[in-house]
């Protein structure tokens, strides 16, 4: 059984590494045997989660990037080649969110947090794709958003997440058979992150304590089985859906 789950030999790329969700996503994969290659727009940061990942015993390579640039994107897995020869695994984690009316959103507003959560994710699946082997693993990371209503004002978010779920879906029909890629999606609910400390406490628990069995934040550890089970041969039968790991919410 340890086997279906061992990530050794493999190489994972993780954008948005440089904190919260994305360092632990980095964390367990090194914990499970794979090299991880670090990304995301501050690359000061990234060195500490590198130097986290190479306690465990695996390689860490750090490369900045923005994903809403095709450009930067093409440039990490180029050096993830040079520097570690495959890409076997890639979590697409970067994300930004907004809490905005609206009638009150402009323009601009909206399509930075789709340039970055929906097509950052497509661009950097489609740079990764070029270079796996079958036995590849693409996994997004949405959220409850996609699929539950939010308690704040966040049609960007959400709809950028939803989007990843539709992604997720038509890139696993494209990539699974022809291509031997499994492309999943993780959806989170509310964890204990930096994004969720900018959410007033009390509102934050009401909205938990009307839409989660659970009634508490996850703690981000809690996702690490999810992401490793989708990384490993453990779901090698698994392609195409959205897990989601919300405490409930989503079934409530």
């Amino acid at each position: 059984m340890p086997d279906l789950f061992s990530l050794d030999g493999k190489v994972a790329v993780v954008t948005g590494a440089s904190s919260g969700l994305g360092a632990g996503f980095a964390r367990a994969l090194a914990t499970a045997g794979a090299d991880v290659v670090l990304a995301a727009r501050r690359i000061d940061l990234l060195e500490g989660v590198a130097s986290e990942v190479e306690a465990i015993g695996v390689r860490a390579v750090v490369q900045r990037c923005d994903v809403s640039v095709p450009e930067d994107c093409a440039a990490l897995v180029a050096h993830a080649m040079a520097e570690l020869g495959h890409v076997d695994i890639l979590v697409n984690n970067a994300g930004i969110g907004t809490a905005v009316p609206a009638l009150r959103e402009s323009p601009e507003e909206f399509r930075r947090v789709l340039d970055v959560n929906l097509m950052g994710a497509y661009w950097m699946a489609q740079e990764c794709a070029r270079v796996m082997q079958p036995g590849s693993s693409i996994i997004n990371i949405a959220s409850v958003l996609a699929l539950i209503k939010s308690f704040a004002p966040q049609a960007a978010y959400s709809a950028s997440k939803a989007g990843l779920v539709g992604l997720t879906r038509d890139l696993a029909q494209q990539w699974s058979g022809r291509r031997g890629i499994r492309v999943n999606t993780i959806a989170p609910g509310y964890f204990a992150t930096d994004m969720t400390d900018e959410v007033p406490r009390e509102m934050l628990q009401e909205f938990i304590d009307h839409t989660s069995p659970l009634k508490r934040l996850g703690e981000p550890h809690e996702l690490d089985g999810a992401v490793v089970f989708l990384a490993s041969a453990a779901s090698s039968y698994v392609t195409g859906i959205t897990l989601p790991i919300d405490g409930g919410m989503s079934g409530h």
